[in-house]
């Protein structure tokens, strides 16, 4: 079955604001979170409100979204990144401070397993390599699990223990006053930062961070027809996760370099070509440059300067489409600089000739009579 769009999944514009996002998805989960809600179809609503809501709430991947839809999510793991009902604790957490709420079933662990964050990257590329596509190395700093400790953190496995003060947990319970009265509540172990285990001697190599920094070559495929400011998403190639959890995403952002003859707009093009007087006055037919080399256009008899020529798919691919934008060729007069005796005698006989009566200067002079 389809997947619903993610806008009509939260009942709200592709216009909305942040805000309005926000609170669509905090009523939808409110009314179809699984401890709450005991339809057979709660949880699986409850799911597809997550996966919208993180897509949305991500100004890259609602970005990434608009441009591609679906396709462009492809790969994204559901809400959250690591499964479950932690929505709702997420939910409580705006309206109390943080920490964690409970009585509804229970949220998300401290200690679950955490999605890694996502990096963005610039990658600069010619105009042709837009148009047609390409394959192009890009250099990545990002933060990856320790090969040495396996993301243990701990110098072996008998150097990690279960936490004694949240035994294990990753959470330890207190009661915090609110508006509605006393509440039980969560909040992150201080001692094991959540993760339920305790290091007696740190990782040699990673000193008990589970991960180290590295410089990583990723291959990026450049769509073709990709603009400037467009991105594309690669799954799990940002930042390592925590507790088992994936890695983030990178997000490529291209700088499209201009071309030094063809302007673009959308999938067009345009450009301008110099033709003689005589070629736009007779008639002719002309050699032009495209993207993907010199085609012939017809110039019609009395061609004035500025005229604009369309031809028919010769402009940019479209994004994962077989069809084409359209060149647009603007024609200008091309006046030349010097002449010899005869072209002057021929110009000058040409002029005696032609009839003036309805020149342009002619009815520019009568419009001040």
């Amino acid at each position: 079955m389809a997947k619903r769009d993610y806008y009509d999944v939260l009942g709200v514009g592709k216009n909305a604001t942040e805000q309005e996002i926000k609170r669509a998805h905090r009523k939808l989960a409110k009314q179809y979170h699984p401890d709450v809600n005991k339809e057979a179809s709660a949880e699986a609503k409850f799911k597809e409100i997550q996966e919208a809501y993180e897509v949305l709430n991500d100004s890259q991947k609602k970005s990434t979204y608009d441009q591609f839809g679906h396709a462009g999510m492809e790969g994204m793991n559901g809400a959250g990144g690591g499964g479950g009902f932690g929505g709702f604790e997420d939910i409580f957490e705006g309206m109390f401070g943080g920490g964690g709420f409970s009585g509804f079933g229970g949220g998300r662990s401290a200690n679950s397993a955490r999605r890694g964050a996502d990096l963005e990257k610039s990658l600069v590329v010619t105009f042709e390599e837009a148009a047609f596509g390409a394959k192009k190395e890009i250099t990545v700093n990002r933060e990856e699990e320790c090969t040495k400790c396996a993301g243990s953190g701990a110098r072996s496995k008998a150097d990690v223990k279960t936490c004694t003060q949240c035994s294990g947990s990753g959470r330890v319970v207190g009661v915090q006053n609110t508006i509605l009265g006393r509440i039980q509540t969560q909040t992150t172990c201080p001692t094991c930062n959540g993760n339920g285990k305790e290091i007696t001697h740190k990782c040699d190599a990673c000193h008990g961070r589970k991960t180290k920094n590295k410089t990583k070559t990723i291959e990026v495929k450049i769509p073709a027809g990709v603009n400037h400011g467009q991105q594309i998403r690669l799954t799990g190639q940002g930042e390592a996760g925590s507790n088992g959890g994936p890695a983030g995403d990178l997000y490529v952002m291209f700088r499209v370099q201009p071309h030094t003859f063809f302007t673009r707009e959308e999938y067009n093009l345009h450009c301008e070509v110099p033709i003689t007087f005589t070629q736009a006055t007779l008639g002719a037919e002309i050699e032009v440059p495209t993207l993907s080399g010199r085609i012939s256009l017809k110039i019609p008899p009395a061609t004035q300067p500025g005229g604009e020529f369309r031809l028919r798919g010769k402009g940019i691919k479209r994004i994962g489409r077989e069809t084409h934008g359209d060149l647009y060729v603007k024609v200008n007069i091309a006046v030349p600089k010097k002449i010899n005796s005869r072209q002057k005698a021929i110009l000058e006989e040409f002029d005696a000739l032609e009839d003036k009566s309805d020149s342009l200067w002619d009815r520019f002079k009568k419009a001040f009579k």
